[in-house]
């Protein structure tokens, strides 16, 4: 009970940190996103039993039907660069938190926020200001073409289909 409780809180705080003037404000990832929060973290994880942090991309990406790799080096290594000033709803942003490369990868949802699998936390919304991310962010990668980003982000069907 009180594990559906919090989900179901952090759920609302969720759609109040994206959902407001959100181009992906109810749109297909975003649901895909929000029914993931608090999945448990879980190395080599690539399902809603647990995920670690490039399975989580992975699976998101997928149910909008565009293929990752599993390993966030690998999924820095896809797309186009962009600038933290140019972010939009669904580009990837990476992390160095083994102090040996890229070795985190989240979800940029909006409003200076990601989504990712934390080995501490599982699946979550961080600020990309928060100290810890500021210090280890190593860049961002647009991964959709701009006709598929306005695809998913207008996407006004109801998801039921999304697990």
């Amino acid at each position: 009970m009180k594990k559906k409780l919090a989900a179901a809180l952090l759920s609302f705080s969720i759609m109040l940190t994206i959902g407001a003037g959100s181009a992906f404000a109810d749109s297909k990832m975003d649901k895909v996103i929000d029914k993931a929060i608090g999945t448990k973290y879980v190395s080599g994880g690539v399902s809603t039993n647990g995920f670690d942090c490039s399975g989580f991309t992975m699976y998101v990406f997928d149910k909008i039907g565009i293929n990752l790799p599993h390993q966030s080096g690998s999924q820095y290594q896809m797309g186009t660069a962009i600038s933290r000033d140019n972010l939009r709803e669904g580009d990837l942003v990476f992390f160095n938190t083994s102090g040996r490369g890229v070795s985190h990868v989240g979800i940029y949802v909006g409003e200076g926020k990601f989504a990712h699998a934390s080995s501490s936390k599982g699946v979550t919304i961080s600020s990309l200001s928060d100290s810890y991310y500021v210090n280890r962010y190593v860049g961002a990668k647009r991964i959709m073409s701009t006709d598929a980003y306005h695809a998913v982000a207008t996407d006004a069907e109801d998801n039921d289909d999304v697990q």
